[in-house]
C-alpha cells in the first residue's frame, strides 16, 4: 500500500469544499467521512452494508451509505461514488476503483497523480 496526498475540490448538490485527499493504492473503494458527505451532497442508503478490512490486523470498517460527488484535481473534473465510513482516518480517500475508472496513475517517486486528459472528455454514444 502506498499513498499520495493532494488538495482537491469536492462538489455536490449542496456545495463544494477544498480538502486534502489521500490517493491510496491499497483502498478498494473511495471513502468519505459522513459529516463531510452530508455537507456536500445527498446521501443514499446502500442495499446492504459493505464491510472493509483495514491495514490494522483484525480491524473492519462498515459502510451503510454512499454519496456521489464530483472532484477536481489539476483543473480536471471527475465523478464517482464514495462510501461513508464513520471515524475514517482522513476526510476522503480516493481508492483503486476510482483510479482505474478514470485511468489515473500514481507516481510515488514524484508524489504526483498522473491524469490522461483524453479520459476526462465526456463522450456519448449516438444511436442511428
Amino acid at each position: 500500500m502506498a499513498i499520495i496526498q493532494k488538495e482537491i475540490k469536492l462538489a455536490g448538490s449542496k456545495g463544494e469544499r477544498k480538502v486534502v485527499a489521500v490517493f491510496d493504492s491499497g483502498a478498494s473503494y473511495s471513502c468519505i467521512r459522513p459529516e463531510l458527505a452530508s455537507e456536500l451532497g445527498l446521501v443514499d442508503k446502500l442495499p446492504e452494508p459493505m464491510d472493509f478490512v483495514t491495514a490494522k490486523e483484525g480491524e473492519k470498517l462498515s459502510a451503510t451509505e454512499a454519496t456521489r460527488l464530483n472532484f477536481y484535481i489539476n483543473g480536471y473534473r471527475f465523478s464517482d461514488e464514495f462510501m461513508l465510513i464513520p471515524d475514517l482516518s482522513e476526510p476522503i480517500i480516493i481508492g483503486v476503483a476510482t483510479l482505474q475508472k478514470w485511468r489515473m496513475k500514481l507516481d510515488f517517486e514524484t508524489e504526483e497523480v498522473i491524469i490522461d486528459p483524453k479520459v476526462t472528455k465526456l463522450r456519448f454514444l449516438a444511436s442511428k
